[in-house]
């Protein structure tokens, strides 16, 4: 959680998952993190696509609104990435 907290200082995270995706596609992420309740299909897509390019996947215990929090955003967050 120290390096997202270090990220979204300087401002370089990417929420959402079609947003995660598309960024791992391009190798422009290197860390992905994923709530504790996120949908299983959402799930197993980041999981894949994170062995695929080499991206560090976290799991993280909060949920998803808890993530939201954290992120300072006025909704709830299950994939982000930097």
């Amino acid at each position: 959680m120290k390096d997202l907290r270090e990220a979204l200082k300087e401002g370089k995270i990417v929420v959402g998952t079609e947003k995660t995706l598309k960024k791992l596609k391009k190798g422009e992420v290197k860390n992905v993190y994923i709530s504790s309740n996120c949908p299983e299909e959402v799930r197993g897509d980041i999981e894949h696509y994170c062995k695929v390019f080499n991206a560090k996947l976290n799991k993280v215990k909060e949920t998803n609104e808890e993530l939201g929090v954290i992120c300072k955003k006025p909704f709830s967050i299950s994939v982000l990435s930097f």
